[in-house]
């Protein structure tokens, strides 16, 4: 049987990882599009997942059935910055627009030179 402490660690990292769970959700039915749902599919739902695996570890412990739940945090950090990745060039390949009507609040500032270039023209 889990000791108090254990289990406070247990409730906390269950509801951390359910309210980044959560954000990401809503972030993915709520942002308008594919690159801002990206990111709100992959940063908060790994942190979620992690957490959630973390409580895991903790309430099985290092041995046995633990185990799985590290390996578990390791696939994630590997496979989610991939995945989004790849999401992202398929979206840049296909022709979504990048920025849409959004404007970075350097360029509104300075003319739309942030990048030191005076012909506006990028380096890529």
């Amino acid at each position: 049987m889990a000791g108090p402490i254990q289990q406070w660690t247990i409730v906390a990292l269950v509801a951390v990882g359910t309210f980044f769970l959560t954000v990401g959700t809503i972030g993915l039915l709520r942002l308008p599009n594919v690159y801002n749902r990206m990111h709100a599919t992959s940063k908060p739902t790994t942190l979620g997942t992690a957490a959630i695996f973390l409580a895991g570890f903790v309430y099985f412990g290092p041995g046995g059935a633990g185990m799985p739940s590290l390996i578990g945090i390791v696939f994630l950090f590997l496979t989610v910055p991939t995945g989004a990745h790849m999401i992202s060039r398929s979206a840049q390949k296909i022709g979504v627009p990048f920025l849409g009507s959004v404007t970075w609040p350097a360029e509104a500032a300075d003319g739309g030179e942030s990048d030191g270039d005076p012909d506006g023209e990028s380096a890529e």
